[in-house]
């Protein structure tokens, strides 16, 4: 039981990364169009965010310090800076979407229109992050996230034929739709896998719950229960779209198509499950995505930060905090459509990716900061090779996006 409580975190860094409000419509929409086919693109986004959340949760545990402080340290206030900047952006902007999608669930549920959400969205994930305690935040969220299994409950409930399902992951699913999209929706997904606000959070929290060396078989456990859980989530949303979705030409515009299999399957009571499950995941990312915001910025400029720390300690922290989440409600007010806007911050996280991972790998194989717990040889190459995946998905990403006009 410790263990699985001990996992809660990386169950809480991988809802919000694996299926928050654009990565819902983006699963499901790549299961309509392309059926199983971007299967492959999940695992090696698993692989990956595994491989480089373990060696920041390692870097936290051995040093006692997060990613972000030792990347300024290692590699200088002018590239730190340039890191923080990006990271800081595209951090925001998924912030102000992860509101919309908290709202937009609380729309499914009660059908009052999303923008009257907005603000009660923004206050509620303020409140939580001021006052409610770290390990309960990330526990209660965490877990609450769970919720998503239904969609994979809905595979068995529903007339499945799970040959062509397996068929559609290797029979090329891009037929009909172009290469193109195909590609656009791959480095898409995978962006989504790797966020940048994953590790910056996942190694902060680490710091926050004062992980040490004897916590690193805890903090392993942490990385492979909870990301290939993330991981799993999103694949059940995939193989839900492409037996219910894909046959009917539907596509996906909203939360109502996605949550479309489960209400087919259970009726009134799947469309409950599915609103509480789009609630927490969306929820969970607002906090995720609020904390790494100001945790990058405290962590760069020095200052004290935490949620361990009051308020009064951490003055500026919280109010980076506070900025962080009134920018992600203003920008929601002016009516943009905030699935859409994460869609879009999801290209442009693709492209900000080296500028996260590369660092970490560096700090990683520092003995003036980790001795004798610096990667193994096995580790770097995978490491190495994923960072390859990284760079290239970074360099195609734009010219995706602009050559297909957003994987039309």
């Amino acid at each position: 039981m410790r263990k699985l409580l001990a996992a809660t975190l990386g169950i809480l860094s991988a809802v919000g990364g694996f299926v928050d409000v654009g990565d819902l419509v983006a699963a499901s929409q790549a299961g309509a169009r392309f059926g199983m086919a971007h299967s492959w693109v999940l695992l090696l986004g698993v692989v990956a965010i595994c491989a480089y959340a373990e060696m920041a949760g390692r870097i936290a545990a051995v040093t006692g310090r997060a990613v972000f402080d030792l990347i300024r340290e290692r590699l200088g206030a002018r590239v730190a800076l340039l890191n923080l900047v990006a990271s800081y952006v595209v951090t925001v902007v998924t912030l102000a979407a992860e509101l919309g999608g908290v709202a937009l669930a609380v729309r499914l549920a009660t059908g009052v229109p999303y923008l009257i959400w907005v603000p009660v969205a923004g206050a509620a994930v303020w409140l939580v992050l001021w006052r409610m305690r770290f390990p309960v935040m990330e526990r209660v969220f965490g877990l609450a996230g769970l919720a998503l299994v239904v969609f994979a409950v809905a595979l068995f409930w529903l007339p499945t034929d799970w040959a062509a399902l397996g068929h559609s992951a290797v029979s090329g699913g891009q037929a009909g739709q172009g290469w193109g999209a195909y590609w656009f929706v791959a480095v898409a997904l995978f962006a989504s896998t790797v966020s940048p606000y994953e590790v910056f959070f996942f190694s902060s929290g680490g710091v926050e719950e004062r992980w040490g060396t004897a916590d690193l078989a805890d903090a392993r456990f942490s990385v492979l229960v909870g990301f290939p859980i993330g991981g799993f989530l999103a694949l059940a949303l995939i193989a839900t779209a492409t037996v219910v979705l894909r046959p009917a030409g539907l596509t996906v515009t909203g939360l109502e198509q996605v949550a479309h299999p489960v209400v087919l399957a259970f009726g009134g009571l799947g469309l409950a499950i599915a609103a509480l499950a789009f609630f927490a995941v969306t929820f969970g990312a607002a906090l995720e995505t609020g904390l790494s915001a100001a945790y990058a910025a405290a962590q760069y400029f020095g200052w004290q930060w935490g949620k361990r720390v009051s308020p009064r300690e951490a003055t500026r922290f919280h109010t980076v905090l506070l900025v962080s989440v009134l920018l992600g409600v203003l920008l929601l007010l002016t009516a943009i459509d905030p699935v859409a806007l994460t869609e879009y911050m999801l290209i442009i996280s693709a492209v900000a990716l080296p500028l996260t991972y590369l660092p970490i790998l560096v700090v990683a194989n520092d003995r003036t900061y980790l001795g004798d717990r610096v990667n193994g040889p096995w580790l770097n190459t995978l490491a190495a090779a994923l960072l390859l995946v990284i760079l290239a998905a970074s360099i195609v990403a734009i010219p995706l996006a602009i050559g297909t006009r957003m994987g039309q």
